[in-house]
């Protein structure tokens, strides 16, 4: 392996630094918005293919509906799309979830069930609630609490995470709870999922206390005596969740008048390769664009997925374009519906309800949108986001959308009681948007980032690599900004070849 390349030395009185973005997502659109944030003086330009910024966005308005073809919310724990939505002077735009509704349903022998009361995503904080809870069997009950006595693992290797909650919990909370909750954020198979790369905090909980039940026991009551405290925390006021009055695009809406204003923006662009703007130097990178030119650049931001990025780069960087197409993609589709209340037989009184893989279903999950956020439905109306395809069934979204739309429609009746003719349809289709986080996930990142960094300048961001949440994106694109400012200006800009 070939040593890595420094980054340029310092040298006074060159020309601005050009920086192009390729991928108009968040993780672009946030990559552009801290470099400018960080210079004035930065030729910073996104590249988008499409004739809209906004990745797996989309907010629209059906009548007196407000729906999300993407994403609705994003998660407060993680700081940092609350810090840029204050950045971006949209902090009073931010709403929480409904508390009314603020809980979810496990399908059970096809009828919804309540998730127990405390259960984080696989560990119980309350013992009561596992107790009385339907979803698991008297055996199952016993299993789970043996968690508490088992020893924790000396091994230090990656574990799916199949492997690990069969380990600590056994087979039903595993297939029952674990697995329909994980596989609703990740559309994963969880045998392949790696535990490290996803929720490493349960290997810390097992490493640090020897057992999950006992770490959730110790931090619930951390957590009473900190309960002061804890009201003053970032996501305090908005819940684990929060989203914005006029939809998840009004982050994208901001972002792309902060970068109009600075003509930062091409929309309808498509890059078609990217390469050293000379054979023996890469400090300098050629951007060649569909229609023909070509765009000098000094640093050049990946933000697309991880296989498109590949292709742009194959002609000369061979490994890292291989290494790159080693993260797999998983596709889904969100079939959108509004609905009368009182066609529906459920009360729906919950943010959602997940399904399991054993009720062999045809859907993964629904999320009642309205229940979640205020304005999303008039009285009297409900909004319905049904999840379809993902790592275990990729061969659903093999339908056209009309027979896709009647198997759902089918699927509704049959678990929630849905009747009548539903106010409106959409289908939104995510096409291999979804990256896979194999057990080997960490490793073949830090392979990533040291090939990156044998081309000073070119830089890789989006939800490939340490996170798939909106806060993580956001993340992903403003540290690759900040790399492009240490590498550049900090240091002092290079020579760049005239156009």
């Amino acid at each position: 392996m070939s040593a890595e390349i420094d980054p340029p030395a310092a040298q006074p009185d060159r020309a601005p630094l050009r920086v192009a973005v390729i991928g108009g997502g968040i993780s672009g659109l946030a990559a552009a918005h801290r470099l400018l944030e960080q210079s004035s003086t930065a030729e910073v330009t996104v590249y988008e293919a499409a004739e809209r910024v906004g990745g797996v966005f989309g907010t629209e308005q059906i009548g007196e509906y407000l729906i999300e073809t993407g994403a609705d919310s994003f998660i407060t724990n993680k700081p940092h799309a609350l810090d840029l939505c204050r950045r971006l002077g949209l902090e009073d735009r931010l709403i929480p979830t409904d508390s009314t509704y603020r809980r979810s349903l496990i399908l059970h022998n096809g009828e919804p069930v309540p998730t127990p009361d405390g259960f984080n995503l696989m560990v119980p904080a309350r013992i009561g609630p596992m107790l009385t809870t339907p979803l698991l069997s008297p055996l199952g009950k016993l299993r789970l609490g043996l968690e508490y006595f088992l020893p924790r693992r000396t091994d230090n290797g990656d574990e799916s995470l199949a492997s690990f909650v069969r380990r600590r919990l056994g087979q039903q909370t595993f297939e029952r709870i674990v697995q329909p909750m994980v596989g609703g954020i990740y559309t994963s198979d969880p045998e392949k999922l790696s535990l490290a790369a996803t929720l490493p905090r349960f290997l810390d909980m097992e490493r640090d206390h020897g057992s999950l039940i006992r770490a959730a026991l110790r931090q619930r009551r951390v957590g009473r005596k900190a309960s002061g405290e804890e009201s003053a925390a970032s996501g305090a006021r908005y819940g684990l969740f929060a989203s914005l009055k006029g939809g998840m695009s009004e982050l994208l809406e901001a972002l792309s008048r902060r970068l109009e204003a600075k003509n930062a923006l091409r929309l309808g662009c498509p890059v078609v390769a990217i390469e050293p703007a000379h054979e023996a130097d890469r400090t300098h990178y050629e951007v060649r664009l569909a229609d023909g030119t070509s765009i000098l650049s000094d640093a050049v931001i990946l933000a697309l997925p991880a296989y498109r990025a590949a292709d742009l780069i194959d002609g000369w960087n061979r490994e890292l374009a291989e290494t790159l197409r080693e993260i797999e993609y998983a596709s889904s589709a969100i079939v959108i519906s509004g609905h009368r209340l009182e066609d529906i037989r459920h009360p729906l009184d919950a943010f959602g309800l997940v399904i399991p893989h054993i009720e062999q279903r045809q859907i993964l999950a629904v999320s009642f949108l309205s229940r979640k956020f205020p304005g999303r439905a008039p009285d009297g109306r409900v909004v319905l986001r049904t999840f379809v395809g993902g790592a275990l069934q990729p061969e659903l979204l093999e339908q056209p959308d009309d027979d896709l739309i009647g198997m759902v429609q089918g699927e509704l009746r049959d678990i929630l009681g849905v009747e009548g003719k539903p106010d409106f349809v959409r289908v939104a289709r995510w096409h291999r948007k979804m990256p896979q986080y194999h057990v080997g996930h960490l490793e073949r990142v830090q392979q990533i980032e040291s090939l990156t960094r044998r081309s000073p300048g070119l830089f890789v961001a989006g939800n490939a690599y340490h996170g798939v949440g909106i806060p993580d994106c956001i993340r992903s694109g403003e540290q690759a900004a900040e790399r492009v400012h240490e590498t550049f200006v900090a240091a002092g800009s290079p020579a760049r070849a005239e156009t």
